[in-house]
């Protein structure tokens, strides 16, 4: 099966802090890979590693490989503009911008040049029926996004992940700012998606992991202490 992202001894420090210690992890291409663990173990840290979300903090240091498709992340060629055009990211609490619904879906993809309307008008539907909220959006895409529910919201995010065509979708505990009716549309919505993508997310809620992911890591201070198909790590 092949990889999509290799991590190799990856040692990550937040000033004198060792956050993730020696971390070696492959992500397979087109599965959902978990990472679970109690707070404050690095999965959070390792996750924003995959695409350089800890290039913004201060005092970081980090030593070790991520090797997305074959090429190192950290190289200094690396346009990391293009990384998380690649490799997107949806965080723990829902939010989209204070635009329209159609705004911030066409957001990323004005970012990187498209101006056609119409090339537009099929990138904001196809990327909210992909996430599943087209049919409950359509008739309302110039309203503000910040008046849907926070399902609703979170699934926004989702599209507008999309929206940029990335090959990777990073996850940031996505559910837990949710309902549970919420948390189950988005947690169908993932396996659906993983046909086109290769998914990674980080939850606290081992059911969850347990549900929808091929492969679970189990975080432990720092250390990834397990690792393997979801079947056999539970």
């Amino acid at each position: 099966m092949e990889n999509k992202i290799e991590a190799r001894h990856l040692n990550l420090y937040y000033g004198q802090k060792h956050a993730l210690k020696d971390v070696s992890l492959d992500i397979k291409k087109n599965k959902i890979t978990a990472f679970i663990g109690p707070s404050g173990c690095g999965k959070s840290t390792f996750l924003k590693t995959l695409n350089r979300m800890n290039d913004y903090v201060d005092n970081v240091k980090i030593e070790g490989d991520v090797i997305l498709d074959g090429e190192d992340i950290y190289d200094s060629r690396v346009d990391t503009t293009l990384l998380r055009k690649k490799v997107g990211m949806v965080f723990q609490q829902p939010n989209p911008f204070p635009m329209s619904i159609y705004d911030n879906v066409a957001y990323g993809p004005r970012i990187h040049g498209i101006k056609n309307k119409k090339q537009l008008d099929k990138i904001v539907e196809d990327s909210l029926k992909a996430a599943a909220l087209y049919d409950e959006v359509s008739d309302r895409l110039h309203s503000s996004a910040l008046g849907l529910s926070g399902g609703q919201q979170q699934r926004l995010c989702i599209a507008r992940a999309l929206a940029v065509q990335p090959e990777v979708i990073l996850l940031d505990e996505p559910t837990s700012a949710l309902d549970p009716i919420s948390t189950l549309k988005i947690e169908e919505l993932l396996l659906q998606l993983k046909d086109q993508y290769t998914i990674a997310i980080v939850t606290h809620n081992m059911q969850q992991a347990s549900r929808i992911a091929d492969y679970t890591a189990f975080f432990l201070v720092g250390e990834m202490v397990e690792y393997g198909s979801t079947k056999d790590v539970f």
